[in-house]
């Protein structure tokens, strides 16, 4: 804690003294290192391996991963996350990654974590960059070295965009695993905008990604084209059945490229209509969820501890 209280009396220093432009380029990558611990991100954008210390990469992430403009404790609580994925990624000496050799991560989303960079963040931003990339850096740093474990042990910390409000999932539910942590919760505070959205599919559209040609099908009842045959604890799609084949939900939300598994398709003029609620797998934190609870007063611990169920946050290695 007195770490912590003495970098941020240095960061709050540097710019009473020299405004947020050069506070900002004070703490640019190449000036900050944390406990020589390095992370060998792939990048696809120059395709090689670029070093980073671990609070550049979780600023990256946190940068990219979530809106700046949310709430102070909501940026705490995701750079929290990010940390503890990175480091339980490198902890006994990194993973290895047969898709980039030489790296522990790279920047893709559908991989790991999303990064970005510097100049990535003032494309994006805009005139709110210095804003923006402060904010994002005072709550990488100001959370120190924490991280989320569960029985002393590092956490998988998995999150997503929006539940929609129904609440998340349990990891059994959507993937082959289950983790004590990961356990479904209700999401009154889900601030996501537009959660529900629709896409259009054609019927050869719908041919192309199940193989199954629904051209002759009824629209409804239970012979009809779509039918839901199991549901998750939270009334939400587990297994569908699509012609005549069968689908778990996130195999359906994979093929047809849908914003979540939580679905509902209907049949107008021909042209198959797909309800999705929510946006990401529904598993641990609700990234609009950690918006609204930050909005209502709560701090990143207190939304740590209700997405990931039973876990401590902790202080890491100095």
């Amino acid at each position: 804690m007195k770490k912590k209280m003495l970098t941020m009396f240095a960061l709050l220093s540097i710019i009473a003294v020299l405004g947020i432009p050069a506070a900002v380029n004070r703490l640019s990558p190449a000036k900050i290192q944390k406990n020589g611990t390095m992370v060998h991100m792939f990048s696809h954008s120059t395709g090689q391996v670029v070093n980073l210390s671990v609070d550049d990469y979780v600023i990256g992430v946190v940068a990219a991963e979530m809106p700046a403009e949310f709430p102070e404790e909501a940026l705490k609580a995701q750079s929290v996350a990010a940390r503890t994925y990175i480091i339980r990624r490198l902890t006994g000496g990194g993973v290895s990654n047969p898709i980039h050799p030489g790296a522990d991560v790279c920047d893709d989303h559908r991989h790991y974590q999303a990064w970005i960079s510097r100049e990535e963040m003032k494309q994006r931003w805009g005139i709110r960059y210095y804003q923006y990339y402060f904010k994002v850096a005072m709550a990488v740093y100001s959370t120190g070295n924490e991280v989320i474990v569960y029985g002393g042990q590092l956490i998988d910390p998995v999150y997503h965009s929006s539940c929609g409000g129904a609440g998340t999932f349990s990891a059994g539910e959507v993937w082959k695993f289950d983790d004590p942590y990961l356990k479904g919760v209700p999401c009154p505070y889900d601030a996501d905008p537009e959660p529900t959205r629709v896409a259009a599919f054609t019927l050869s559209d719908i041919k192309k990604a199940t193989g199954e040609d629904i051209s002759a099908l009824p629209v409804a009842g239970p012979r009809g084209f779509f039918q839901v045959l199991e549901k998750t604890s939270g009334d939400q799609p587990k297994t569908v059945r699509i012609g005549g084949k069968v689908f778990s939900a996130t195999t359906v939300r994979e093929m047809l490229g849908l914003r979540s598994a939580r679905f509902s398709m209907a049949m107008e003029d021909g042209v198959v209509k797909v309800s999705t609620l929510g946006y990401g797998h529904g598993v641990g934190m609700c990234q609009y969820g950690a918006k609204g609870m930050a909005l209502k007063g709560k701090n990143y611990r207190e939304i740590l501890q209700y997405y990931y169920t039973g876990v401590e946050i902790a202080e890491g290695d100095s």
